[in-house]
């Protein structure tokens, strides 16, 4: 068996709960949309505005918290248990700190939600839900980084299993609170809003209670949460979370700002996007966990000094989100119509969500190989060249281009989708390139930048 088969198992094996965990995850939204869907095309449209808006803000949380998940597996390849629980207990300050003030920002952004030229019957709706996903924040970032902590000590599969759960129990809080069951008033779109909080915080008390009482990581669990931080510490942590954040604010923001061009283009084009983004969104959720797996491989590597597995775990990791987004492709193809409906019954929201599930289909095996390379350079500690990439192929091609064939060109909510998919590929194509630079000859540039790191940080 070639090296890159043997690793691609391998990272099959740590990716495969962790693909199934971000799934779930995303099927909080996806069955939020669906349900939301049943009650109109206006709350539909209301929870697609909220969403740009919160996911925007959420993603720049996330990612200055996906160093946390660098460094744990970088200690645990070294085999320095009590290191990897030093990162932890600065990741979770940095997590509790980041999601505050990123709550207050989207409060206060709550209040402006008049100047973002949307349907004045979508802006009627949205305030309960969009506040409700917002303090969601708080839970959801902490529970992120126990989550990242438990996944880098090789221990997906309870997070996986919390994650299946809350989406359990978020489908059900939201049958109560959205249709009114069981003596509960019917609350519509703020309702699923009250779910998501309630799924947030149980998830975040749960996971804590099996993390700090599991035997496995009692090595790492820091003895005490009031002393020894250390100002190096968050430095680092912010050195590499702030280009990330960067990054990850780009694509979100890109994907934000087609949210609002549709809204400019009425309730129907932005209700068919939210069902073509929830779809497309659930299906990038299979190369994400995979990614998540490749940063961690990476930098387990990495702390082990096994840097000749570099190219092998990112090419095999490569070939697999290759398979499964042709996959989805065909899907997207020759099911878009159900799936569709299986939203909304509006038929004019039908007939264009198809279109743009055919445009989605296009850009999605890009779209996996963006991510799974993205990743890869995060687990080599490489961030601010790809922020610069991702900065240029999204908001200096990929928006402008969404922009103007949506509002010059006939070609109206098709062409901002145009306009993605167009900055995905481009992207792909960059990073790709950027990580077969970097892993040459064996990995030597990365040793090289290793040696300069440690004589730095001395």
């Amino acid at each position: 068996m070639s090296i890159c088969a043997q690793e691609a198992r391998r990272t099959l094996a740590l990716a495969g709960p962790i693909m199934i965990g971000q799934v779930s995850q995303m099927l909080m939204g996806v069955t939020d949309a669906l349900m939301i869907g049943h009650v109109g095309k206006v709350p539909l449209a209301a929870s697609a505005f909220a969403g740009s808006l919160f996911g925007f803000v959420f993603m720049i949380a996330v990612g200055l918290l996906i160093p946390v998940s660098i460094m744990v597996s970088r200690a645990h390849g070294g085999g320095d248990e009590v290191e990897a629980g030093h990162w932890l207990k600065h990741g979770m300050i940095l997590a509790a700190v980041s999601s505050v003030l990123g709550v207050a920002l989207m409060l206060w952004l709550g209040t402006q939600l008049h100047r973002f030229g949307q349907p004045p019957e979508v802006l009627a709706v949205v305030h309960p839900y969009y506040a409700l996903i917002v303090i969601s924040t708080i839970p959801a970032l902490l529970f992120q980084v126990l989550r990242q902590f438990s996944e880098s000590l090789e221990r997906p599969r309870a997070p996986m299993v919390m994650m299946l759960i809350g989406v359990v129990l978020n489908i059900f809080l939201n049958w109560v609170l959205i249709y009114g069951n069981i003596g509960a008033p019917a609350m519509g779109l703020a309702g699923a809003g009250w779910a998501t909080l309630i799924s947030r915080i149980l998830g975040m008390v749960v996971i804590w209670y099996w993390v700090s009482r599991s035997a496995y990581f009692s090595r790492a669990w820091p003895t005490s949460w009031t002393v020894g931080y250390q100002r190096s510490r968050f430095r680092r942590l912010l050195g590499l979370g702030i280009p990330v954040a960067f990054t990850l604010s780009f694509e979100a923001g890109i994907f934000g700002g087609a949210a609002l061009v549709m809204g400019w283009l009425g309730s129907t084009a932005l209700a068919a996007h939210q069902i073509a983004i929830s779809c497309a969104a659930f299906v990038f959720m299979f190369p994400l966990g995979m990614a998540m797996a490749v940063s961690m491989r990476m930098s387990r590597a990495v702390g082990a000094g096994r840097l000749e597995a570099l190219r092998p775990i990112g090419f095999g990791a490569q070939a697999m989100s290759a398979v499964l987004m042709l996959l989805f492709t065909v899907v997207f193809v020759v099911a878009g119509r159900p799936i569709s409906a299986a939203f909304v019954i509006d038929l004019e929201v039908i007939e264009l969500s198809v279109k743009l599930l055919v445009v989605a289909a296009i850009f999605l095996l890009a779209d996996g190989a963006q991510v799974i390379s993205a990743n890869a350079l995060r687990g080599l500690t490489d961030v601010k060249v790809p922020t610069l990439i991702t900065a240029v192929c999204y908001w200096g091609l990929a928006m402008p281009l969404a922009y103007g064939l949506a509002m010059h060109t006939g070609w109206g909510p098709i062409g901002v989708w145009i306009g993605l998919a167009t900055g995905l590929i481009l992207a792909a194509v960059a990073l790709n390139s950027r990580f077969i630079y970097l892993t040459r000859d064996g990995g030597a540039h990365v040793k090289l930048e290793l040696e300069e790191e440690t004589s730095s940080a001395v």
